[in-house]
């Protein structure tokens, strides 16, 4: 799940993204990264819902996990891989967004954590379900009905002893359009080539300029009012995973203990994006199809580890 919206658009959308208006400037200090402007979380200092995992509202900057720390987060991102994998298999035209969603609050209580998403800045339901031109943000609706050929989106995150993992997939229903499988494909791939970047030492660039070269050329176009984000004791942490090359972000070095959300998001037409009235969901100006992955990953000092490997639940 994307990072908060803008401080700008506070007052007219919520959002649990993050927009491109909350990059600031990275002080770098001698013993640990430090943000020098306001937290882009806009979002850690509300006051949690009696149902939503309590926010840490101290800034840390960019914490290294401990490796105790990274033990939990395995446990919480493998909850995740299970809900969505479980997902992948049930779904089905005929059903709805509301029964997946109520498929993955059950499944992740049955596994001991709590869902992340669920009254997060107020959201309803325990995963987004953003079909076809929805971008990000779908509300789980019981009318809201899966057809064959629709693209889902499907985002979904779990607090388990104190510590988010956070992961999305899009899943064609039954038969899609070749335009659609491809874009689906290509979305995934995008993942993948910023995943491969990701090792101590490298920058967000090197993962950033992976991604945009896969998306750009394969005739698809990056998303940037949202990024990816850091990930841990909140749900959203600083830095911003960017998925295109920018200089308005700080270009933060990879380090040992990091632990990221990286989440490309594609749009097979335009980039530009508007919310609907529900000031929750994101949909592409033109209709266009949309599609999107993510993992919560490690920074290894050797490259990294995919915590919500989905192949490993």
């Amino acid at each position: 799940m994307h990072q908060p919206q803008p401080p700008a658009k506070e007052l007219g959308q919520r959002s649990l993204c993050c927009p491109r208006a909350n990059w600031v400037n990275l002080d770098l200090k001698i013993s640990s990264y430090q943000y020098s402007s306001i937290s882009m979380n806009i979002l850690s200092n509300l006051i949690p819902q009696a149902s939503q995992p309590p926010r840490v509202k101290q800034r840390r900057g960019i914490e290294i996990k401990s490796p105790r720390e990274i033990e939990i987060m395995r446990e919480s991102a493998k909850i995740v891989a299970t809900v969505l994998k479980e997902i992948s298999q049930i779904i089905q035209p005929g059903m709805t967004t509301a029964d997946l969603d109520a498929h993955a609050e059950k499944r992740i209580r049955e596994m001991g954590a709590t869902p992340s998403f669920k009254g997060y800045h107020g959201f309803p339901a325990s995963i987004c379900s953003s079909i076809n031109n929805e971008v990000v943000h779908g509300i789980p609706n019981a009318k809201k009905v899966i057809r064959t050929g629709d693209v889902v989106k499907i985002d979904t995150g779990a607090y388990f002893q104190g510590f988010h993992g956070d992961s999305c997939i899009t899943i064609g229903v039954g038969e899609v359009t070749p335009d659609a499988a491809k874009l689906i494909r290509v979305a995934e791939e995008a993942l993948y080539k910023g995943i491969e970047q990701v090792k101590a030492g490298k920058y967000l660039l090197d993962l950033a300029g992976a991604v945009q070269d896969h998306v750009e050329a394969n005739g698809f176009v990056i998303v940037e009012d949202y990024t990816g984000h850091g990930v841990g004791r909140n749900l959203h942490e600083e830095p911003s995973v960017f998925n295109f090359r920018t200089r308005q972000m700080p270009n933060v070095k990879l380090r040992a203990g990091m632990t990221l959300a990286i989440e490309p998001i594609l749009n097979a037409g335009s980039k530009v994006t508007r919310t609907l009235q529900d000031r929750w969901t994101v949909v592409t100006v033109d209709n266009a199809l949309s599609a999107q992955f993510e993992h919560t990953v490690l920074v290894t000092e050797d490259g990294y580890e995919i915590l919500t490997d989905r192949t490993k639940v």
